[in-house]
Parts: C-alpha cells; structure tokens; sequence
C-alpha cells in the first residue's frame, strides 16, 4: 500500500477524534492514494437495533383496521386513510421525573424514612427551578412513598394552586430488573424483582406514551418518584437495554426531562439535572446517622 501523505494521516486522526467511528474512508479506485470520507449513514450502514415505531401501541397503522384487500375501492382507500389521519398524535407529551431529596434510611418504616434538613432544601431549590420554567403544568404525580411525597409537598409550594395532583403506587421505590453488570454490594431476592418488574413495567405503560388524537396542545407532567424507577424509565423510553439502568447516577431532587413527539420518537432533553444547586448543596447517597 503506498504510503500516505501528511495530510490524509492528519484526516484519518482528526476523523478518528471527531467523528467518532462513524466515518471510514472507502478506495474509490485502483490508485490507493485516493480516498473518499463517508459518513456510515450514507452508506449501506445498517443499525444492531431498529427502533420500534409501534412501542406504545398507538401506531395510526396499528390502530385502525386495515383493508381487506390491496385492490381496495378508491372510496374505502379514502376512508382509511381519513381513519389514520384522525388516528395520528398532533402533540407533544413533556414529562418531568424528580427524584426525591436526600432521606434518612434508618428508619425501619416507610414512615420513618423522611428526608433530611438538606433534603428538604435540595427539594425547595427545584420547586424553585421549575417555577422559574414558566411551564403550564397540568399534572403532578408523586409516588406513595414518604420520601418523595414530602418531596412533592415542598415542591408544590412554588407551583399553581391550581394543579392537579394524584398519587400513584406504581411508581414506588423498588428493583425494575437485574442489572448488567451486576454489582456486588445490592442483590435483592429474585422474588423481588419477579414482583416489581411488573409494578415499575406498568407505571412505564402509564405515563410513557404518545398524546391521543383528540389532544391538540401540549401537555407537561411532573413525576415525582424514585431513582431506579426513573432509571428503568429512561432506557425504557429511549430503547436502551433496560437491565443497564443501574449504570446510570441520579442526584437528588434532580430534574429529567423527556418529550414524546407526535411520531412517537423519544427526546431525552436532560438527565439528572442539579445545576440550579450549588455544589454544597448536590448529594445522590442517602444518610444513615452515623453518615
């Protein structure tokens, strides 16, 4: 192979860095001095995982019932294709997952378990930060647990009188799936898992889907609940292997915010954001008393 000059090698290491893997070059012809840079998706690249349209079942396609035949009347292709139409999401669902503040975990009961000083101040800022969004919040749902319905309440000081406000047990603390890798230092009974997966999976299949028909402006939720929930929820959303949830680190009280377009495509906008805190203030490890 003849040898490259000093400006391909300065490509092929500024590609490398830049680019990522997602560029190669490709012999364009029996002279091996000239190159073509590519990018992989002008090429027949072709993805380890497609992304599934349909994953909340609200697909128009699969919605409406489809024609008997492909030879069908022009009056009936008409009306299918009105059905899909009036079948097709025309808003953007928003939807906020604020993990509780820091909380005591020595307590034996549920109850016992409330947040602690700082935890009630890491909870005060981010009610601060979301009102200062100027969003129209048309829902707050708080998971059933002390911790984050305590977290809520401090929350709610700064938002509307007006906001609706449900509780909602699905979204408990719990263990969504084994993790990949496993970590040594937390091995829940397998019983554990078989009994929440189905919990934490339905409050997925609750909130997490594109807006209906009939909804024509968008809408914003606020969600607040618990770390490996909103972490199971995340790789969920967004396709990943959900058992790599626990390679993901949350602060407390910190903001998530996914969109779920008309398409039913998935916009991770933030993840864990706590940048409306000052440093003293971030932590993601509960407190024992001895801590």
């Amino acid at each position: 192979m003849a040898i490259l000059s000093r400006f391909h090698k300065i490509a092929i290491i500024s590609l490398g860095a830049v680019g990522g893997g997602l560029a190669y070059y490709h012999n364009i012809g029996r002279n091996e001095n000239k190159y073509d840079v590519q990018n992989s998706w002008t090429t027949n690249y072709s993805p380890s995982v497609k992304w599934d349209n349909n994953w909340d079942h609200r697909e128009p396609e699969s919605i409406v019932k489809p024609l008997k035949s492909i030879k069908a009347k022009e009056e009936d292709q008409n009306h299918y294709n009105e059905e899909i139409e009036k079948s097709k999401s025309k808003a953007v669902r928003h939807l906020f997952l604020i993990r509780h503040g820091q909380y005591n975990i020595d307590g034996v009961t549920d109850q016992e378990r409330t947040l602690t000083e700082l935890g009630r101040k890491q909870a005060d800022l981010t009610g601060k930060r979301l009102a200062e969004l100027n969003i129209k919040w048309d829902l707050l749902v708080k998971s059933t647990m002390t911790r984050a319905q305590e977290t809520a309440a401090i929350i709610a000081k700064h938002l509307p009188s007006d906001i609706k406000v449900k509780d909602c047990q699905l979204i408990e603390e719990g263990a969504p799936i084994p993790p990949e890798p496993p970590v040594g230092h937390w091995r829940p009974e397998p019983k554990q898992f078989f009994q929440d997966s189905a919990r934490i999976e339905a409050g997925f299949r609750k909130y997490f889907h594109r807006a209906p028909p009939k909804q024509t402006e968008d809408t914003y939720t606020l969600i607040v609940c618990h770390a490996n929930v909103i972490r199971f929820f995340v790789c969920k959303a967004l396709q990943f292997p959900p058992e790599g949830w626990l390679r993901i680190s949350l602060n407390h009280a910190s903001i998530t915010w996914i969109s779920i377009l008309p398409s039913g495509n998935v916009v991770l906008r933030t993840l864990g954001d706590t940048g409306h805190m000052e440093p003293k203030y971030i932590t993601s490890r509960n407190l024992t008393r001895r801590g």
